[in-house]
């Protein structure tokens, strides 16, 4: 387990030790960490949800500008890191190191929008986009601003 960690951050996430890396290899493995914290959301009800999975193909697309054949590619190897992974830490602490809290915050959104596809979040999505809030330090009032953009996008509104 310890060996697929490490594999994970040498192939995907870690910057090269030489400092070598370039702002293409950067910018992959911030898609790779955003597109897994947005496909967890649609793990966390333990059901497949088609109108989620077809909300976190949207919302990569519209995030990264990227076709639907390199949506399918990333999100794919998105899945995979998941598998790998032992904790959001490791997507999380690369967003917040080169995101700007406006980013962060639109990250939040789309994860309340993903959540919403299907027309309701559960307690247990709403927990998960609160903890990744929590990590990529969102202040409260740019969560409830994003929660309420997001909710809002798919039709659903809070009293």
């Amino acid at each position: 387990m310890l060996d697929a960690i490490n594999r994970f951050f040498a192939d995907y996430l870690a910057a090269p030790a030489d400092g070598a890396g370039s702002a293409e290899d950067e910018e992959h493995r911030l898609q790779l960490a955003t597109a897994a914290l947005l496909i967890e959301v649609t793990r966390v009800e333990r059901r497949d949800d088609p109108d989620e999975a077809a909300a976190t193909e949207r919302a990569v697309r519209e995030k990264f500008g990227l076709d639907a054949e390199e949506t399918v590619a990333l999100l794919e190897l998105a899945r995979e890191e998941i598998e790998r992974s032992v904790s959001y830490y490791e997507f999380t602490s690369l967003i917040h190191e080169h995101f700007d809290a406006h980013s962060k915050a639109r990250i939040i959104e789309l994860m309340w929008r993903v959540a919403a596809a299907d027309g309701h979040v559960n307690k247990h999505q709403e927990a998960l986009v609160r903890k990744i809030a929590d990590l990529l330090y969102v202040p409260h009032k740019a969560y409830i601003a994003a929660k309420l953009r997001g909710l809002s996008a798919e039709g659903i509104e809070l009293a």
